[in-house]
């Protein structure tokens, strides 16, 4: 809208109305300027993609977050208590293990809600940051069409009932003040319900951040209850500390001159004592549980199904082709990469990769005998798991390894820890993340499968490339 001859006749400033803003120009009064157009609008810079711009948001609330967590430290009193409360559990390696599953279960959870959160924060930023933009904008309007006013204030038109003509300069004035004071309200009105959002979205920022205070610390107090479990579980193995080292150290021989996952395998079940004398039984327990009648293998799943399958097993309690949609992820975090996606490489990814955050458990995502546990060579460290049924599946990506071969763990049993930043590895090449990322690949018989019909409803969606 043009309005500059509504301040004809009285040499006032005159207000151009165009999509996104008032200008302001003096003229002189004079009939041409009736007739004069209005100067081109300025070019608009381009809208903020609003992936980006949440990528970049939870980029710095992740950042801000691991700021936070450093700066919190449990109480002496916390900690004396969570000694006691391991001194009094039984020593034993069946309660132990229970314990480490039921702490690794608190521990995801935590950490997922730690994620959830994390997303919220940035989602409330990214939509504050946008009120922020509009006010900046709402203010520069208002300001232009207020100094136009004060002008027209500085100048004003004559009284009315001098002469014909001072009367026809106030109507033309008080037509212009009609134009604009509506202008103004409806713009003050959005001023006010974007104050109002603003309020509220801080509000909740800051209800979000004392729920996310309050797990994380939570977090750490689990983290650190695990810490103590694993250190008595490893109390309970030291009658063999001299065997396992020596095993170790061959395991990492064997690892060099493997050249393959098969051939690592391979290796590992037939020159590791512990890992083929737990295959052989595992495979004996197998065979065995085929021989069961109908009636027999449904009681021995009724009974597992209706609680804890029984703790002294060294063969898995189901069948791993039986598990489909029940494995849950071994890590909380966002998926990147699914089996099938191209791997940066030209070629297409043989597994799936996820992005944690900082120090993620990693648990065993079904029963299994660890065939190998270690670093092999652009894989970087590294668990193969015999799950039964000639499947294996195998992690890596992780920074400490809290397992060994040649033991037989226990669905939801901690494996690992996920280190502070994404570890180098050809699993990971061509990810737009510094995130820490666990690569996961499920092998039947020696091939690599698709494990996303495994996995839980709740666990098998794709999250976006994260950065």
């Amino acid at each position: 809208m043009i309005l500059p001859a509504l301040a004809a006749g009285f040499g006032v400033a005159v207000i151009v109305v165009s999509a996104n803003t008032f200008t302001v120009q003096a003229q002189e009064a004079a009939p041409a300027a009736a007739q004069s157009a209005a100067p081109p609008p300025a070019a608009e810079p381009p809208p903020p993609d609003p992936a980006a711009e949440l990528a970049a948001k939870r980029d710095q609330t992740r950042a801000e977050l691991e700021t936070l967590s450093k700066s919190i430290n449990l109480s002496s009193d916390k900690v004396s208590e969570l000694q006691q409360s391991i001194a009094n559990l039984e020593k034993s390696t069946q309660s132990i293990r229970q314990a480490l599953i039921d702490s690794a279960a608190r521990r995801k959870g935590l950490e997922k809600q730690i994620l959830e959160s994390e997303k919220k924060l940035a989602d409330l930023g990214v939509r504050e940051d946008g009120i922020r933009r509009s006010l900046h904008e709402r203010r520069g309007l208002l300001a232009e069409v207020l100094a136009a006013l004060q002008r027209m204030g500085r100048n004003p038109p004559p009284a009315l009932l001098v002469t014909p003509d001072d009367a026809l300069a106030s109507v033309r004035s008080a037509i212009l003040l009609g134009a604009v004071v509506p202008g103004i309200r409806k713009e003050t009105d959005k001023l006010a319900a974007d104050l109002a959002s603003l309020a509220a979205l801080q509000t909740a920022s800051a209800a979000e951040k004392a729920g996310l205070m309050a797990t994380m610390t939570d977090s750490i107090e689990e983290e650190r209850r695990m810490d103590l479990l694993l250190a008595e579980n490893d109390k309970l193995s030291r009658s063999n500390a001299a065997d396992l080292q020596a095993e170790r150290k061959r395991s990492e021989e064997l690892a060099g001159k493997a050249t393959s996952l098969e051939g690592l395998v391979a290796s590992m079940e037939s020159e590791i004592a512990s890992v083929r004398d737990a295959a052989a039984a595992a495979r004996q327990a197998e065979e065995n549980r085929k021989l069961l009648t109908d009636e027999q293998r449904a009681q021995a799943k009724a009974l597992a199904e209706s609680g804890v399958p029984d703790k002294n097993r060294i063969a898995p309690a189901y069948p791993f082709g039986e598990l489909r949609a029940k494995l849950e992820l071994p890590v909380a975090g966002d998926i990147l990469r699914q089996f099938g996606d191209a791997d940066g490489t030209g070629h297409e990814a043989m597994g799936m990769t996820v992005a944690t955050n900082p120090e993620t458990v990693v648990t065993a995502p079904a029963d299994g005998l660890v065939v190998f546990a270690g670093a092999f060579r652009s894989y970087g460290q590294m668990i193969i798991l015999d799950a039964g049924d000639g499947y294996h599946l195998v992690l890596s990506g992780m920074d400490t390894i809290n397992t060994r071969q040649g033991k037989f763990v226990f669905s939801g049993e901690p494996l690992a820890v996920m280190g502070a930043k994404r570890v180098a590895s050809a699993t990971a090449l061509a990810l737009e993340t510094d995130r820490p990322t666990l690569y996961i690949e499920f092998r039947k018989d020696g091939k690599p499968v698709d494990s996303r019909p495994w996995w839980t409803a709740k666990d098998t969606g794709k999250a976006r490339n994260d950065s």
